[in-house]
């Protein structure tokens, strides 16, 4: 349920509200806002719906009681109407800025990870991004450098100051990878690794929550309510491409989830052009049709030599084309209300 207070609401009436939920033992999410406060009630059975609306109601902070009708209650726009800006350090994903993450699939060498790291931030990246722990398909292939790699990856955040994102793939890796990562990546494999979404959830550092190749928004949105469920509110969602029966790409880069997405949750969302399509040719245009389609962020794949790379390789972005891809986004995102 949601509860929808007054505009003159008091303190005491909030607190009615609490006592009242509390009583019952449901879960409670208070969204402040400029002009409303908004408290979802979690848990509630459907029977117990009405009697509870109607003693709300009868608190005279309550303005309205209203039924939340999604099974993702703490993601959805109806109990949370405005946008939520999530805060990568001094980054915000969700505002009027265009956030851009960019760097290798994997961290190679330090080499490797330091040249790509540099000339992103030269470019006018915001985030760099870098996989330590890497999933693969096949048991043979590269499964990245593990706590080396974060090592890495954190010496790269110290001589360039941009924040690090990187995937964690089992809830035993949490700990380490939470020590050296500014923000956490689910991939597509995991989305629907319960235990993992939870544990990332308890941990309550900022996240990136990919959408599964084969997933439905709703369920995507479901993860999304796992992590949230546990207290971490700081999720942005990944459209990354779906399996389709088209074979021209790799996958099938989705631009209707991302306006469609934001019709129905108050997270950010990040568009992933290289695993949407596969193909490093198609990363531009993709990249700037999400811009346009509202996308509040966009993960782009960097290597400084692209056909050296142990992962990816034909994906990835070499320097000067992301470069010149910066520079070719500004004035889409421009048209559209965003600054880079």
């Amino acid at each position: 349920m949601i509860i929808i207070l007054k505009n003159d609401a008091s303190e005491s009436h909030v607190e009615e509200v609490r006592q009242i939920l509390n009583e019952r033992q449901y879960g409670i999410n208070e969204v402040r806002g400029v002009e409303k406060t908004i408290i979802c009630a979690i848990g509630a059975p459907d029977a117990d719906k009405p009697q509870v609306a109607s003693q709300l109601e009868a608190i005279p902070g309550v303005e309205r009681v209203m039924a939340i009708l999604k099974p993702y209650k703490l993601v959805s726009r109806e109990g949370h109407p405005d946008k939520s800006i999530i805060k990568v350090r001094d980054v915000e994903i969700g505002g009027d800025q265009l956030v851009v993450m960019a760097g290798p699939c994997t961290v190679e060498t330090e080499e490797q990870l330091m040249k790509a790291a540099h000339a992103v931030k030269k470019a006018g990246a915001h985030i760099l991004r870098g996989g330590a722990y890497k999933p693969s398909t096949s048991p043979y292939s590269f499964h990245g450098h593990g706590v080396e790699g974060l090592k890495i990856l954190a010496k790269a955040r110290e001589e360039t100051g941009l924040p690090i994102i990187t995937e964690v793939l089992d809830p035993r890796h949490m700990d380490e990878v939470c020590e050296y990562a500014d923000m956490l990546q689910i991939g597509m494999r995991n989305m629907s690794n319960f235990q993992l979404l939870r544990e990332v959830g308890r941990s309550k550092k900022p996240c990136m929550l990919k959408r599964g190749q084969a997933a439905k928004i709703e369920e995507w949105l479901q993860a999304a309510e796992y992590i949230a469920s546990e207290g971490n509110f700081d999720i942005v969602l990944c459209e990354r491409g779906i399996r389709t029966f088209e074979t021209a790409t790799r996958n099938t880069f989705d631009i209707n989830a991302i306006p469609a997405t934001q019709a129905l949750t108050h997270l950010p969302i990040v568009a992933d052009p290289a695993h949407g399509t596969g193909m490093w040719q198609f990363v531009p245009p993709i990249a700037k049709a999400a811009v346009a389609a509202g996308a509040d962020s966009l993960m782009i794949e960097v290597h400084p030599e692209p056909w050296r790379a142990l992962k990816d390789g034909g994906q990835s972005l070499t320097i000067s084309d992301f470069t010149r891809l910066m520079q070719e986004i500004e004035p889409i995102a421009k048209a559209v209300g965003k600054h880079l």
